[in-house]
């Protein structure tokens, strides 16, 4: 199964959706998708989707996920990281109106430099991550200092 995590801004991401979709009629993806969309409203009979659901049941279905595809979130990426899962991280960006700034493409990127999980700058390159992301072992993620500020100024951003 794999799980797909928008996390929960108010702000559209169906760019990454429309993308998973492709990747199910194209045959890249086979496995059952499961959407925890947040905000997002996407319609589909090729993946099961639900806005928001606790904290408990979402680490639950990361437990049982093969493979986690999220926005580039902190709180969504170390919930994956956490449990060992391999990740494909995608950043929410501004110039689509999917956040407020383009912090988040700095959290996909150095994550992906450290080898924690495979980043991808452009939903465009779905394919290729799914592809790589067969023979990934993602290296064990130590939360750091810096993380922990990460964290607080994403916290802060996603409240204004």
């Amino acid at each position: 199964m794999i799980l797909v995590m928008l996390g929960t801004q108010n702000n559209d991401f169906h760019r990454l959706l429309d993308e998973i979709e492709k990747n199910i009629e194209n045959g890249n993806i086979n496995d059952e998708v499961v959407v925890q969309a947040g905000f997002t409203k996407y319609k589909s009979d090729k993946m099961k989707i639900f806005s928001l659901t606790s904290k408990e049941n979402l680490e639950n279905l990361i437990k049982q996920a093969d493979l986690i595809i999220t926005h580039a979130g902190v709180g969504s990426i170390e919930m994956a990281l956490e449990q060992n899962k391999k990740v494909i991280a995608v950043p929410r960006l501004k110039k689509f109106r999917e956040h407020v700034n383009d912090h988040q493409k700095d959290i996909e990127r150095k994550l992906d430099e450290k080898g924690c999980l495979i980043g991808i700058d452009d939903v465009s390159k779905l394919s290729i991550a799914l592809k790589k992301v067969k023979k990934f072992i993602p290296k064990k993620y130590e939360k750091s200092n810096s993380d922990e500020i990460i964290y607080i100024i994403k916290t802060f951003i996603d409240k204004i």
